[in-house]
């Protein structure tokens, strides 16, 4: 027996290798749902994890392997390759097929095991939009999945939402980027495989009566084309039309994409090109103490960082540092200072931040024009900030004795 892995769990040595895997016996097995596979698959529990164990060809699993573990070096959102069991024999010398082994992600169930119950229309919704938005960054790191199905599909709740994971790699491929022929026959794949498990879960009498088979995967190949369509085209914008870059922003955000900078460059009559760099979440405090020295949760991170964005594309600044440091002293600082002593108490300065940014926000949008920083100030601490409480009040702590 051959084992490769980067870091082997010497529980592994322990189970039985030398029998088929379709033959493991019960005591080194965890029932668990799982999707349609054309090949075996068990889970066993080791020491406090539970591992998929996949018997497949030698050459699939090593580059499954290779692959998963790629896509973990870019964080993307897949399962965790574990090791390679090779050159397994059955006790009369017979060979055995190797074993894949992954990390089962905790929490999560195959979309094809969720589908099998009753669904609400909502939660429905919030499922194809986390398995479009997968396929989109799949293919913005440049992976060709080529198997893309429910079955292939896991997914966990991320805060109200799902949030969706690839499990199967062995027919993927990772290249620098995709061509739009690439992303067009993977998301055909998609399509027709969606659309042939959904008329199965139909056909088992497993599938809602009211979800159509042919909605939902002409449904996921919709809010894939809006999704790739707000995140790669590029917007021409006047040169102080930050408002609409904001609006751009804010837009990828309700998708469930987070966007690390704002790339600009000119064209004729003093318009800008706009393309959104979209990143995934947890990113934003970790930059904002980096450029700033601001600590702040990560929502409160986000919206600091748009403005700072925003701030960036439209001052001409090609030095994320120096912009950062305008930002802090020229917009931050002040707003902050904005602020009479006696209300102070009432909002810690980055969340009092992020409300008055949104409050410009909706005084923008009913002007339909940005109607700047300084009124929109002024308006949040006569309109809002005077009448909310002071945070003294509802912690029970004296801030001016922290």
């Amino acid at each position: 027996m051959r084992i490769t892995s980067a870091l082997v769990d010497p529980a592994l040595l322990d189970l039985p290798w030398s029998t088929p895997l379709e033959e493991w016996p019960a005591e080194h097995l965890v029932a668990l749902p799982q999707g349609i596979s054309r090949h075996i698959v068990r889970f066993v529990r080791l020491g406090g994890y539970v591992y998929a164990v996949k018997e497949t060809g030698e050459r699939v699993a090593e580059r499954e392997y290779d692959l998963l573990r790629a896509l973990e070096r870019i964080d993307f959102p897949a399962v965790e390759a574990v090791a390679i069991v090779a050159d397994r024999h059955a006790p009369d010398g017979q060979p055995l097929d190797p074993v894949l082994i992954t990390r089962h992600l905790q929490f999560s169930l195959p979309y094809r095991a969720l589908f099998s119950y009753t669904l609400r229309p909502e939660t429905l919704e919030r499922l194809l939009d986390a398995l479009a938005a997968l396929i989109v960054r799949m293919h913005l790191t440049g992976f060709f999945w080529g198997d893309c199905s429910l079955s292939n599909t896991l997914f966990r709740r991320d805060a109200g939402a799902f949030a969706a994971y690839l499990v199967d790699a062995e027919t993927g491929a990772l290249h620098s980027s995709l061509s739009n022929g690439q992303r067009g026959e993977d998301l055909e794949i998609a399509r027709v495989n969606i659309f042939g498990e959904a008329l199965d879960l139909q056909a088992a009498g497993l599938l809602h009566e009211s979800v159509d088979p042919e909605m939902v995967c002409e449904e996921v190949v919709q809010r894939y084309e809006r999704l790739w369509h707000e995140i790669t085209y590029e917007q021409q914008v006047e040169r102080d039309a930050r408002h609409d870059i904001e609006q751009r922003i804010r837009r990828l955000n309700d998708m469930g994409f987070d966007v690390a900078e704002v790339a600009l460059s000119t064209i004729d009559n003093g318009r800008y090109l706009v393309r959104p760099k979209v990143v995934d979440a947890g990113y934003h405090t970790r930059r904002l103490l980096r450029l700033t020295g601001l600590d702040a949760e990560e929502n409160q991170a986000r919206k600091l960082l748009n403005d700072l964005d925003a701030y960036r594309a439209e001052s001409d600044l090609t030095d994320e540092q120096q912009a950062a440091h305008r930002w802090l002293t020229e917009v931050f600082e002040p707003v902050v200072r904005a602020v009479p002593a006696h209300l102070r108490r009432k909002l810690e300065p980055q969340e009092l931040f992020t409300q008055i940014v949104e409050h410009k926000w909706l005084l923008s949008e009913r002007a339909g024009r940005d109607v700047g920083m300084g009124p929109a100030v002024q308006s949040f601490l006569s309109d809002v900030l005077v009448h909310r409480p002071d945070e003294q009040a509802v912690l029970g702590v004296d801030v001016d004795a922290v």
